[in-house]
């Protein structure tokens, strides 16, 4: 029956549904009224009803009025979709108004007989303009093949200023989940809007996201923001954008694109290097296994200059380096603050006026500056890492010390910054591993990115995003190095006494 109708409607509108209004042979003038106030853009919704039960609610709509004469207007309803039935336009042709107080009525009528399709049909329009606010009620009662069907069609709208965007996007699509491995990415050519989660991410997990969502000025957005929607199982969310004046629509798909691997680290753990029996040597390990630990630290070089400074005339007693803290995301993190170490040389390796505060992935042997002779070889980064990293983000927060000292040693009027960075390189064997010297130059670095930052005061998110310089090749084997340096040109021996870097819930994600 509904498609009856349905045939039935389209072929009113296709036939030029009102081709005149009531007429009036003596109208009187509203020529300034329909000028100043009546002609113009109106963005609405339609109501639609089928024999009485509702079909259709809340259907965004423009309309156009324009001035038909003195005392008459023309009524413009284009593109009138239903459902997936393009209905074309409907225009209501030289109504005649009528007034009552600041009330502007009108009406139309049309009879139809088509005999092609066996259609008859009567057709009444009633309409009411107020002060910029419209109403117009169709009722249409037709015949098809004899069956007798009833459509009720209602229009409310307010005029439009003029000033009203017209533009219809999302301009931002903000998860707030630890499972979403990287914030949506919007493709506004597709009209997709697509991310990625943790692998551990269950069905329950994703069956109630809810996302922020930001769109043009003054445009509303279907679902609305922050309403919990089910992305689990490849279910695909369909939002759709309408402009604030209602000129425009459009319509973005949202989904999961796949799973990522996610290593989290959380700092929560920490021991002492155990190895060494005297006390004040003792220092600081990331995690619960010092003979085996995944991030090193510059903790050990300052453990020789506290053990062996004597041999070069150099006393430091302060604290090392890093440190558990519980100024922290959660628990505990990772405090690195640079040390004045007074410099000097320790059996003709020099000892850095400020040892810069460094956590990394990778082991650290403070004796081969010495048995070597350069103090960059201490410093092994990297551990072997057997997927393709894509991001590493976190939390941290940095308070730039003073005095800054530059390689001579000399106190210069500089602002110390700290270093986030991450690498990936390629390798032969297990034992090949890059150092303090060739970090950032050596031809085997495949991927890389560096964050730098001056003072920040409160925990704020990093985000490292790798580029990539070379293919990656699952095939072959790869060292993977987060750094993290409370002075970034520590490592050039220039730092200020004091900087500090807290760094807390970081996350490696992958793929």
């Amino acid at each position: 029956m509904k498609k009856n109708l349905f045939y039935l409607f389209a072929l009113i509108c296709s036939m030029s549904l009102f081709t005149a209004c009531s007429d009036d042979d003596e109208a009187p003038d509203y020529s300034k009224v329909i000028e100043s106030e009546m002609a113009g853009n109106y963005k609405g919704t339609l109501d639609i009803k089928l024999d009485g039960n509702p079909i259709a609610s809340d259907m965004p709509k423009n309309i156009t009025i324009s001035k038909a004469g003195n005392s008459a207007i023309n009524l413009l309803l284009a593109d009138f979709t239903l459902m997936t039935m393009d209905l074309g336009n409907i225009e209501l042709k030289d109504c005649q108004l009528s007034q009552k107080d600041n009330s502007y009525s009108f009406t139309g009528t049309q009879s139809l007989n088509i005999e092609k399709y066996q259609l008859t049909a009567d057709v009444k329009a009633v309409g009411t303009i107020v002060a910029g606010k419209i109403t117009v009620d169709l009722d249409i009662a037709a015949k098809l093949n004899s069956t007798s069907q009833k459509v009720q069609v209602t229009y409310t709208g307010t005029k439009l200023t003029g000033s009203e965007n017209s533009e219809a996007k999302i301009t931002a699509f903000t998860l707030e989940s630890e499972l979403v491995t990287g914030q949506p990415v919007i493709n506004e050519e597709d009209g997709t809007i697509i991310f990625k989660v943790d692998e551990k991410a269950t069905a329950a997990d994703l069956s109630a996201l809810a996302p922020i969502i930001t769109v043009s000025e003054g445009a509303i957005v279907t679902p609305k923001s922050g309403e919990a929607k089910d992305f689990s199982n490849g279910n695909r969310v369909v939002y759709t954008v309408l402009s604030e004046d209602y000129s425009q629509m459009k319509t973005y798909t949202a989904f999961v694109a796949g799973t990522q691997k996610v290593r989290e680290y959380s700092f929560d753990d920490w021991t002492k290097d155990l190895s060494q029996s005297d006390e004040k040597a003792q220092f600081p390990v990331i995690g619960n296994d010092y003979k085996n630990p995944l991030w090193a630290s510059c903790n050990q070089a300052v453990m020789l200059i506290k053990t062996m400074g004597m041999l070069g005339g150099i006393t430091y007693t302060g604290d090392y380096p890093v440190r558990p803290t519980d100024d922290a995301i959660s628990n505990q993190a990772i405090l690195m603050e640079s040390v004045f170490t007074t410099g000097g040389d320790i059996l003709g390796t020099p000892v850095p006026k400020v040892t810069a505060a460094t956590v990394f992935l990778g082991t650290f042997n403070g004796f081969a500056a010495v048995t070597e002779g350069d103090p960059m070889l201490s410093t092994k980064f990297g551990k072997q890492f057997p997927d393709k990293p894509l991001e590493v983000k976190g939390f941290f927060k940095y308070i730039g010390g003073a005095p800054f000292y530059n390689k001579e040693g000399v106190e210069v009027d500089q602002k110390d910054e700290c270093a986030i960075s991450a690498v990936l390189y390629e390798i032969e064997n297990e034992e090949e591993t890059l150092h303090g010297g060739n970090i950032y130059t050596a031809e085997n670095i495949v991927a890389s990115a560096i964050f730098n930052s001056k003072d920040q005061q409160t925990y704020t998110p990093f985000s490292l995003k790798l580029t990539y310089h070379k293919e990656y090749d699952a095939t072959k084997k790869y060292k993977f190095a987060v750094i993290f340096s409370a002075s970034k040109d520590g490592a050039n021996y220039e730092a200020a006494v004091g900087s500090k870097l807290f760094v807390d819930n970081v996350s490696i994600i992958s793929e």
